[in-house]
């Protein structure tokens, strides 16, 4: 029966015709070691992203709720907040075909957060407020918060909505420092990759030669 036939059936049952599936990748026609373009990095795998994510729901409610309107510094912190989490993104994505590219973005994420941490500082400084010892009972609170699986803003919703801007901007600075921290293992096992596997021309030229030994050795 044809495949118009076939879909002409199954509508006439109540199904719906049959569609080509999109969940499936289609097979690669080489092993993994000789493939040019690495599987798609998948952000969302990325525990430094989901701790930015968190850095960055806490900031943009803090900087709308406690900054005065029109100071420059609310979207200077939600920028900052938002490029720690998009160039993690990008970066992994960029993973594919630049393992330079995914360093650099990484490396930018990294450096968005330090400065969205010494803006939290800033607030705490001009404002007499204290900065909490890394060791301190509330610190370590947040950081047993932090090892929770998944990380979302839910965790810290409660504190956000009720807690003076103090309080919040502690926390924030405790989730930072988690997420500079989870970003530099991340940086060092990049650099690591990076000199073991070289970037795309250099898995470029190693699957060329495989393929190229592969079709010599089959040749009569």
């Amino acid at each position: 029966m044809s495949a118009n036939g076939k879909n002409a059936k199954n509508a006439s049952n109540g199904k719906p015709p049959s569609q080509p599936s999109h969940s499936s990748p289609p097979s690669h026609p080489f092993p993994p070691s000789d493939r040019i373009i690495p599987p798609r990095g998948d952000y969302q795998t990325l525990h430094s992203f989901h701790k930015a994510e968190v850095v960055y729901d806490i900031t943009f409610h803090f900087a709308h709720k406690f900054l005065a309107r029109g100071d420059r510094t609310v979207d200077q912190m939600i920028q900052a907040a938002r490029s720690g989490k998009k160039n993690i993104l990008e970066g992994s994505k960029a993973a594919r075909t630049s393992k330079e590219t995914e360093i650099k973005l990484t490396s930018v994420a990294r450096s968005s957060l330090e400065e969205l941490l010494d803006d939290y500082r800033d607030f705490l400084r001009v404002r007499h407020h204290p900065e909490w010892d890394k060791n301190s009972r509330e610190a370590l609170y947040v950081r047993r918060l932090g090892r929770r699986a998944p990380q979302t803003y839910e965790l810290y919703r409660e504190f956000v909505e009720t807690r003076p801007p103090q309080i919040i901007a502690n926390i924030a600075i405790c989730l930072i420092h988690q997420a500079n921290y989870l970003i530099d293992r991340q940086l060092l096992r990049l650099e690591q990759d990076f000199l073991k596997d070289g970037g795309l021309r250099e898995r470029m030229t190693r699957a060329r030669l495989a393929h190229r030994n592969r079709q010599q050795g089959g040749a009569p």
